[in-house]
């Protein structure tokens, strides 16, 4: 079967991927020519599709590049409803999966709770909880997401508006884990006109979810989600300034930038475990620093440490509530505590900046010693 260049580029790309998570040819047989059906127990690869086009174009890619390893490939849909008939599209997205072979094909219905968020963040956190659930009940090795080089434009875009910093340059990671599960992004440098021509060349129908705006005309208003509006209106009009194209300046960029990022994350890690200590019980401190510690630190590495640390602890820290945290180190002057999410506030006490359950600080139990122990997270680490 001769290949476009778009799926010879893509079929190489899930391959790369697959192979940086370990999941190569599983026997000698698959090197040969011809359809050889995997073992019933070789590992299993799950596409997260929604039925748009960038999904199921991965979805048809993945099923050949899994059939030529021996590996098992499935797919898991899931359903937000957040949308007048998500239910149906749910159901046909998962025929349509079955009907490219992937099996098995899960579908999993999410109820999305804000909680203090926004309605994207939300769901996206519904989303990924749901697909981690999934892949771990039929032990999957990996779960397949995909985002293009055009959703990594549109993201790094995202977090300089709503933050800055190299983070928000970085974009997304190609691989990460999340709720004990390993997500993969093999289509990071191909276009979303690429997975279009995918799509179209194999047959394949698709979704367009109408909160994208595609066939609007004129510029989005608020009523659309940010990510809409910046793919809508602010990277055409990026293209058309730049004379160049910008969504790929901008995913080249973030590859560079995901360097810096590891580096400055892996200095954070080692300089939380010298002056920050993690505790479990009630009535002790969920997670407490030493403020003269990080007062010491270099300031790109100090607020990454808080954030690591809140991290840790399961709490989500915006960078209002980091930067708060920061002055209860570097700029001391008696100020309150700082509310975190989750029921949890940050207080100075002397020397120790302790994160606790609302109402705890005043209780003996959160009192504690003086002075945090170094190095106590690899035991005491949530």
């Amino acid at each position: 079967m001769a290949y476009s260049r778009q799926m010879r580029a893509a079929v190489g790309m899930v391959r790369t991927a697959l192979a940086g998570v370990g999941l190569g040819v599983q026997d000698r047989r698959f090197t040969r020519h011809g359809e050889h059906d995997p073992l019933p127990d070789a590992p299993l690869v799950l596409v997260a599709c929604s039925g748009g086009r960038d999904s199921m174009a991965l979805a048809a890619v993945a099923r050949i590049v899994c059939a030529s390893l021996g590996v098992r490939c499935g797919a898991v849909i899931v359903d937000h409803g957040l949308q007048e008939g998500s239910a149906d599209v749910a159901g046909c997205t998962a025929r349509l999966c079955g009907s490219l072979g992937l099996a098995p094909v899960l579908v999993r219905t999410v109820q999305v709770r804000r909680d203090g968020a926004g309605m994207e963040s939300a769901a996206r956190d519904a989303r990924y909880h749901a697909l981690a659930a999934a892949a771990l009940e039929c032990g999957a090795a990996a779960v397949l997401l995909a985002h293009t080089r055009d959703d990594q434009a549109e993201t790094v875009l995202l977090g300089l508006l709503r933050s800055g910093g190299v983070d928000a340059i970085a974009g997304m990671p190609p691989a990460f884990r999340r709720d004990g599960m390993v997500f993969v992004r093999p289509f990071l440098d191909l276009s979303r006109e690429d997975t279009t021509a995918i799509c179209r060349q194999s047959d394949l129908t698709w979704w367009d979810d109408p909160t994208n705006g595609e066939d609007a005309e004129g510029e989005l208003d608020g009523r659309y989600p940010l990510r809409s509006r910046i793919r809508h209106d602010l990277m055409p009009a990026l293209t058309r300034f730049a004379r160049a194209d910008v969504a790929a300046m901008l995913a080249r960029g973030a590859r560079t930038a995901q360097y810096d990022k590891a580096y400055l994350d892996a200095e954070a890690e080692r300089a939380l475990a010298d002056v920050a200590r993690f505790a479990e019980g009630e009535s002790t401190p969920a997670l407490s620093f030493d403020a003269a510690g990080l007062d010491a630190l270099h300031p790109a590495i100090r607020r990454r440490v808080i954030a690591h640390g809140l991290a840790a602890v399961g709490i989500a820290g915006n960078q209002r509530q980091i930067e708060s945290i920061e002055r209860l180190a570097t700029d001391w002057h008696g100020q309150g505590a700082v509310n975190l999410p989750g029921g949890y506030s940050a207080k100075r006490q002397k020397h120790v900046i302790r994160l606790c359950q609302d109402g705890m600080h005043e209780n003996r139990g959160c009192s504690g010693p003086d002075r945090p122990r170094a190095g106590q997270q690899g035991s005491d680490r949530q």
